[in-house]
């Protein structure tokens, strides 16, 4: 338990000295609102195809497939409970706020957060499964989450699911590792290289719009506090509790609790971003849970190791 609290919290504050730089290029001007759009673009539409594609190439094995289908049906079922949640759960006048309050709860940071979390304690089997996690992640994202943050259901066409940077991201990942088709080297470099962006940009935008936002309001603002809880503790007990009892054990139950454990996504300052949303209460939960995570996943996934 306690090696675990020491991992989580490295990996944390490895990220909160990311958004501290942000905050500071916000500060001096080296980041305005524009730059901050500009890297918003690049990460959804550039970093995180990269990343899905990265985190699948390996040589195919028929064990493991059946096991990725067990977690992507997982991931499915984790979301889907955590929409149901938040729809019930969450309500507010101010619709905008509303969305957001709701996004956070539904959406995790598996990406960059429960990827490096797996490989330090479950190894390359780890970030595999939990790269299938973020797999999900991404199809739900670019699915009910792209209607939700926008509310225009016509941003959801054939045409822009087909050519989606995150979905096509997973498509190409999981056709290689179904080809064992491994990449040369020339080419996986420039992924890897992208792909490893996938923590530092993000971080540093949140930074900038922390920056530009009220700790004292993100304090004092009480749902706020309620959508942290259902994200940090409610989801993955209950998530927890639902794969113990289907009788899931072992990495795929530890990958899977991980990724459901993690605090809200930096997606949802992304979103809020690009949909003109409320990005300050974006920022506030991103920040806020990011803070809290450093008990709740230590715990959480603590507990997990021990009855798996």
């Amino acid at each position: 338990m306690l090696q675990n609290f020491l991992t989580v919290g490295q990996q944390v504050l490895i990220i909160f000295i990311l958004i501290a730089v942000g905050f500071i290029c916000g500060k001096t001007k080296l980041i305005k609102e524009d730059g901050a759009q500009c890297i918003t673009n690049i990460v959804l539409y550039a970093v995180t195809p990269c990343l899905m594609i990265e985190a699948f190439q390996r040589e195919f094995d028929p064990s493991m497939l059946f096991n990725l289908a067990i977690v992507v049906i997982a991931a499915f079922a984790v979301h889907i409970i955590s929409i149901l949640i938040a729809k019930l759960a969450i309500h507010d006048k101010d619709k905008s706020r509303e969305t957001v309050l709701r996004f956070s709860v539904i959406f995790s940071n598996c990406g960059f957060m429960c990827l490096p979390l797996e490989e330090a304690l479950l190894g390359s089997e780890g970030v595999f499964y939990g790269g299938a996690f973020v797999a999900v992640f991404n199809i739900m994202v670019w699915t009910y989450g792209l209607v939700a943050m926008s509310g225009d259901k016509k941003q959801l066409s054939i045409k822009k699911l087909a050519l989606n940077p995150g979905i096509m991201g997973v498509l190409i990942g999981l056709t290689f590792f179904l080809l064992s088709v491994k990449l040369p080297d020339i080419v996986m470099a420039p992924i890897s290289l992208l792909s490893d962006l996938n923590t530092p940009l993000p971080m540093l935008v949140i930074g900038y719009y922390l920056y530009k936002s009220s700790i004292k309001d993100a304090l004092c603002d009480k749902k706020s506090y309620l959508a942290i809880a259902l994200r940090l503790v409610v989801i993955p007990i209950l998530s927890l509790a639902i794969l113990y009892l289907c009788g899931i054990r072992g990495t795929l139950l530890l990958s899977t609790v991980i990724a459901a454990s993690a605090p809200v996504a930096a997606t949802t300052t992304m979103f809020a971003t690009k949909f003109n949303k409320s990005v300050a209460v974006s920022v506030n939960l991103v920040s806020l849970s990011t803070i809290f995570s450093i008990i709740t996943m230590s715990a959480i996934v603590g507990f997990a190791q021990t009855i798996s």
